[in-house]
């Protein structure tokens, strides 16, 4: 007789197949409802995501880091405020080899669906099935979550980010890069991210915009883009040019109302429950780059309140759950008011906020107690 599952998991990207393998490492029998579409044919993937020491160790222990040609080490990052504000951040002043890692997406995903195949407790389904507890892991625009009338606050920020990939006639030097410049009444932020291994030209491009001027940059012809790339990026690297297709999105501060609760009794038997996870739970403004790192940290602090939870409690229990909401809530609420907080004051137009924002970046980076502290919050080595 075949054994019943223990956890159904909703959604098979990167935090739902991580969420997986890592139940399944506890020991339990996980159903992955896996309705991710074949990959549009001509259609390249030019997403990276800086990962964290503590979304490493998580990926090291599932047995799922991309090679180096595909992760690349930060070894320092340099951020430029819009008036001679300057940030300067160092792995060797940290102790670590790295302050992150550049990942690219169709490489961690391609190790993590490989991994999901070869582990026997993980059965993929076309379709949501019963049990105990159900892990929404759908992104942001998860359908059960929409579906269970859940509360999603989200505060659109009114830009769009532009993605893309380009090379520079300069090596990166293993330094992620970002600008804060102003175009007429509003801020850009632009970040060149290091790919290609430590000797590399190549780099990941997230560019935050209004959405007129991302459309615009995303339509116009190959030179006029590299032009307007080589201009906000003050020619730190020299020349750019752009190598791959270039993808935007609009970007918002989310937050679910309610992380946990009991299963609806038209979906699951009575006492089940589930929780979210992930984008389906939260999204924040990607200048920090920390929005792959918060739902990594989702999988690994479930994971860990289930392997806890006293033996006689069920995988549906609530009080349990509720101590993972509440833990990844205060996680969440950091990064991202943190964020929201800090992309709304390089948006404020008035010269006497721009003159006190860049004072306050000279007087952060001269701050070496201070800084430390946050560089390892970042990290995850808190």
């Amino acid at each position: 007789m075949t054994r019943p599952f223990d956890i159904c998991v909703r959604g098979a990207g990167i935090v739902g197949r991580a969420m997986a393998l890592q139940l399944a490492a506890k020991r339990l029998r996980v159903a992955l409802v896996d309705a991710t579409p074949d990959p549009t044919p001509g259609h390249s993937d030019v997403r990276a995501y800086a990962l964290s020491p503590a979304s490493r160790a998580l990926l090291d222990s599932l047995r799922c880091w991309p090679d180096a040609a595909c992760a690349t080490p930060v070894k320092a990052m340099e951020v430029m405020g819009d008036d001679s504000g300057l940030l300067h951040f160092e792995a060797a002043g940290q102790g670590v080899a790295a302050l992150n890692w550049m990942v690219d997406v169709p490489a961690l995903e391609s190790r993590l669906a490989q991994a999901v195949e070869f582990q026997g407790l993980i059965e993929r389904v076309d379709a949501p099935r019963p049990a105990p507890l159900t892990v929404v892991c759908e992104g942001r625009a998860s359908a059960s979550r929409a579906g269970w009338g859940l509360v999603y606050d989200h505060k659109p920020y009114g830009q769009h980010a532009l993605a893309t990939r380009v090379r520079s006639a300069l090596p990166h030097g293993e330094v992620a890069r970002q600008w804060f410049n102003r175009e007429g009444a509003a801020t850009e932020v632009l970040a060149l991210l290091p790919l290609d291994g430590p000797l590399g030209s190549e780099c990941a491009v997230v560019w935050s915009l209004s959405p007129q001027r991302a459309q615009a940059l995303r339509d116009m012809g190959a030179a006029d883009f590299d032009a307007a790339l080589n201009t906000a990026s003050h020619g730190t690297l020299g020349a750019l040019e752009c190598t791959a297709e270039r993808q935007t999105w609009p970007l918002q501060f989310a937050v679910a109302e309610h992380w946990s609760g009991a299963m609806p009794s038209s979906e699951g038997a009575p006492g089940s429950a589930w929780v979210l996870a992930g984008d389906a739970a939260h999204t924040v403004h990607p200048l920090a780059g920390q929005g792959l790192n918060l739902g990594l940290g989702d999988v690994a602090a479930l994971a860990r309140a289930l392997d806890e939870r006293a033996y006689w409690r069920p995988l549906s229990d609530a009080r349990v759950l509720r101590a993972y909401e509440r833990e990844r809530k205060t996680a969440a609420a950091l990064v991202g008011n943190t964020t929201d907080a800090l992309q709304r004051l390089f948006d404020h137009p008035h010269p006497a906020v721009a003159q006190a924002r860049n004072w306050g970046l000279r007087g952060f980076d001269r701050s070496a107690g201070l800084k430390h502290w946050v560089t390892r919050q970042a990290m995850g080595l808190s």
